[in-house]
């Protein structure tokens, strides 16, 4: 029996209830044990986060694969999961400490640890929650979080293996270095701010009466972080710099240390940019890290000048004058930092070269410095700058390990689509640098090495192995650091699967996975990192195929930020339109290769869309019309309903073909269409009136069809709309069977129905043209109609009056006088005007807006013909030129063809 629908479409009203029925029935993940896997891991989000707009588009995606893989049959496995989030998680659990006025540091380890595991036990699953509610069809019963036991003890044995296998290693390097939390974190974890700044110049006084060439016995150097001279180790100039090759291997004094440093010859010295000479401080800056080394520096002698919090500490050999040590880096709570007291010494001792600029005025100024915008590294999570820091850490030999994935893009075992990423992956994947996996936090997985008193380490899965390496009566401390999460969360494909136990069911069965849906930006942080373990760990890539999607940007092309005020909250787009409606959207949006524009009006349309779709299934059961009895497609013998199943089989080969090739744009404008336009708008239109046995069973059918196919992209209202349309024997639409029938296109039904759809639509366009009313009768006249038209005329003559409201189409001569002349196929049929309109008025009308537009058009093409208004102007205005360019230049062709419709 049908369920009577309601006569308004409220997703709030049937998407709690449907997503509860799916994940209490186990519909997620049926048992199909002999069918043909396919396998999608989501990318993890953090156990703190919440939903956002890119977790919005990344998991719809996503979840249209799978729920279309499901209908196709398949053993369709979403895993799903969250990450521990290092960094984050304990920076909450920090704050919730610092409100009751405690702090971490009052605690052991362990019994802070707990309080995380406290909270995550109690507030951890909000984004889990959240995704529910986008109808994410996930494998719930197995969900998983990467400090799980299982998850636990492969991260440990992967540490240990690769240790063993000479691929991880502790070296001094420099690292990202976040004072305010005390630990490394890696690049995507770096903010890059544009603030207000300064640059700086100084003297660097030669060595012992040297001189350059011009007879300066001084080095002009330039920075933006002048406190970092109390480390600095060498200055830099060009080896074809002529200016400097007399001096090449001479030194200069440092001002304040009074430090004797080398100046070395090295390309990273630009000879165009200010003096050409650059001051080297290796242990405080990534470039001149690399310039020491060349220079013949060991890591283990560079210079930090500054400790974990950001305060001066003394260097190595000890110059560094008592006044500064202690001091913070920058000015802090309204005190001078070593910046300032720098500044303030070199200026006094005569080594600041001041910076001469001009007054509105012309009056010439001298400045301390000049003034600069300066692109600043801030952590994303402590907010303040990153210090370039010289430090002990842990590394793992990525540039080995990327030799396998490059290899498997290139012989095709993973395909990375769009295909144009595939220059990038390449170029950052050559270009690999060590990779810092250890962390100075106390939440994540602690790394698995001990040291001795005489600094001797140990790797071991358990302190017991480890004591066993070192040997009896041997005192051992374990590192006090964990590892990046990455380094776990890179994991993911194999060991939520029962890796390292490669004889576990679902790692058998389900790896490789099939696909990975992930945003671009994590390309390198998570992707990469995933097939560089995977290939390694298990010889194996860990999908076959990696689909880039882009970002969500504001509506006016800008990324979203808190600080903007731009952020869109996807859950209030659901609350208000429905979450299919946020889905279509984002399918619809999503073009391999760009960015999505939000934009609330286009979310709202796709909520009109499924209102659309539900006035026409109530049609549909007002009718009569019900579930269909069968996969297969009715038999029929009216043109109409033979069309009818022509389109939706045509359909189905589009979206299949678009979804074979993630086009996911595509294939929701393909359903789209033929829903709107095809099924709701012509069909249901043609066959009003005559709903014989025949009829019903073909609506039911196709309306079935629609309802399969929309599914993986509206899967609220469709299963809603699925069950109220007939018994299935509790057979639910998440798990129904997609359509494959062997029925075609029927020519001939397919030219007859075009012929009266264009005859309407060419109908209507011209009483829109020439102000007729939608509802007025016409004659028409049809001289010699060809066998197509006659026959159209003579089986649809109810059809054609009630939609292009013409009552009678006369096969003769046309009676004289005005009349317009419409075109259905290859035919032209004349429609009397006399009476109906003031043809000399009307022809008044449409010349003087056609001379408008065609002016407007004209002159909007001059400009966007102009380079410089297109380099120059606001892309927005550019944008809207185009815009009003495209408007009027339609309509000069809508305006010219009515005027020759007159005659």
């Amino acid at each position: 029996m049908t369920t009577e629908l309601a006569k308004t479409f409220d997703p709030a009203a049937i998407e709690q209830r449907w997503y509860q029925h799916w994940e209490e029935q186990g519909l997620f993940r049926p048992e199909r044990p002999d069918a043909q896997p396919f396998t999608i891991v989501n990318p993890p989000p953090n156990v703190t986060g919440s939903l956002h707009i890119g977790h919005a588009l990344d998991n719809t995606l996503q979840d249209i694969v799978i729920r279309y893989e499901r209908l196709r049959g398949k053993d369709a496995l979403w895993v799903v999961g969250t990450d521990h989030a290092g960094i984050a998680t304990q920076m909450v659990v920090e704050r919730q400490l610092e409100e009751k006025q405690d702090k971490r540091t009052n605690y052991t380890r362990e019994e802070f640890v707990e309080k995380v595991w406290d909270w995550k036990r109690e507030s951890g699953g909000t984004i889990t929650t959240q995704l529910r509610r986008l109808g994410c069809s996930m494998d719930w019963s197995r969900e998983q979080f990467t400090m799980d036991p299982h998850f636990s003890e492969a991260v440990l044995k992967v540490f240990v293996d690769l240790y063993n296998d000479g691929l991880i290693y502790r070296d001094k390097r420099l690292v990202n270095w976040d004072p305010k939390l005390k630990t490394a974190i890696s690049d995507l974890e770096v903010e890059t701010q544009d603030i207000k700044g300064s640059f700086w110049h100084f003297k660097y006084p030669l060595e012992d009466g040297v001189t350059l060439s011009d007879g300066r016995d001084y080095i002009e150097v330039a920075t933006t972080r002048p406190e970092t001279m109390l480390a600095d180790m060498a200055v830099a100039v060009h080896p074809d710099d002529e200016r400097y090759a007399s001096v090449v291997g001479k030194h200069v004094v440092l001002p304040i240390t009074g430090r004797k440093v080398p100046i070395v010859a090295d390309e990273h010295a630009d000879p165009e940019l200010g003096s050409g000479a650059v001051k080297i401080t290796p242990g405080h800056d990534f470039n001149d890290f690399d310039v020491g080394k060349r220079a013949g520096f060991a890591p283990a002698d560079m210079l930090n000048m500054l400790d974990a919090e950001a305060n001066v500490c003394q260097t190595a050999d000890g110059l560094v004058p008592d006044e500064f040590l202690g001091l913070h880096r920058f000015k802090r709570d309204g005190m001078d930092g070593a910046r300032e007291l720098v500044i303030q010494r070199l200026k006094e001792q005569g080594y600041l070269i001041p910076h001469i600029t001009k007054t509105k005025k012309g009056e010439e100024v001298e400045l301390d410095a000049e003034p600069r915008t300066i692109a600043t590294p801030f952590g994303d999570r402590g907010g303040v700058v990153i210090e370039p820091w010289l430090t002990d850490q842990w590394y793992v030999d990525a540039a080995k390990l990327a030799v396998a994935p490059m290899e498997a893009v290139r012989n095709g075992d993973i395909e990375i689509i769009p295909q144009s990423w595939e220059k990038t992956f390449f170029h950052w994947m050559e270009n690999i640098q060590p990779w810092c996996i250890s962390r100075q936090l106390w939440w994540g997985h602690r790394i698995p090495a001990w040291f001795d008193e005489s600094g001797n380490v140990f790797v071991a899965m358990s302190e017991e192995e480890a004591q066993a390496k070192a040997g009896e009566g041997v005192t051992l401390k374990r590192d006090e650091d964990v590892l990046d999460t990455w380094f776990s969360s890179g994991l993911w494909p194999f060991a939520t699967l029962g890796w390292p136990d490669e004889n576990a069911p679902l790692y058998q069965k389900h790896y490789p996975n099939d696909l990975l849906i992930s945003g671009f930006d994590i390309l390198f942080f998570w992707d990469a990192r995933m097939a560089m373990q995977g290939m390694h760990l298990t010889g194996q890539a860990p999908w076959k195929r990696l689909y880039l999607h882009g970002l969500v940007r504001a509506a006016d092309g800008s990324k979203m930020s808190k600080s903007k005020g731009n952020v869109v909250d996807p859950l209030g787009l659901i609350d208000q339109y429905g979450a299919d409606a946020l889905r279509f959207f984002m399918a619809a949006m999503e073009s391999q290769g760009r960015d999505i524009k939000m934009d609330d009006e286009r979310v709202k349309g796709y909520r009109n869309f499924a209102t659309k779709l539900w006035n026409a299934a109530r049609f549909c059961q007002t009718n009569g019309i019900t579930a269909s009895a069968t996969m297969e497609a009715p038999a029929a013998t009216s043109a109409v309903n033979r069309w009818i199943i022509g389109e939706v089989a045509g359909t189905l080969t589009k979206l299949d073909a678009a979804m074979a090739d993630l086009r996911f744009d595509a294939a929701a404008n393909i359903i789209y269409h033929f829903t709107w336009d095809t099924f709701c708008d012509w069909y249901i239109e043609l066959i009003k009136g005559n709903f014989d046995e025949e009829t019903k069973a073909v609506a039911g059918w196709v309306l079935d069809q629609i309802l399969v196919m929309l599914h993986p992209f509206m899967p609220f209202v469709t299963e809603e709309l699925w069950n109220a349309q007939g018994d299935r024997a509790n057979y639910p639409l998440i798990t129904a069977k997609w359509p494959e029938f062997a029925a075609g296109v029927d020519a001939d039904a397919k030219s007859e129905v075009e012929w009266l759809t264009g005859l309407t639509s060419a109908v209507r366009a011209a009483k829109n043209e020439l102000g007729i009313p939608p509802g007025q009768k016409l004659e028409a006249y049809c001289e010699a109609p060809s066998p197509l038209a006659a026959d159209a005329i003579a089986r649809n003559s109810a059809a054609i009056e009630r939609l292009a409201r013409i009552s009678a189409i006369h096969t003769t001569h046309p009676p004289e006088g005005p009349a317009m002349q419409i075109g259905a196929g290859s035919d032209t049929l004349a429609i009397p005007l006399e009476g109906l309109i003031d043809i000399d008025a009307e022809k008044a009308r449409l010349t003087k807006a056609l001379e408008v537009s065609a002016k407007e058009a004209k002159s909007l093409e001059g400009r966007l013909g102009n380079a410089n208004f297109v380099e120059r102007a606001k892309p927005e205005a550019v944008e809207k030129a185009k815009a009003d360019h495209a408007h009027h230049s339609a309509e000069v062709e809508r305006l010219t063809a009515a005027l020759e419709r007159l005659g």
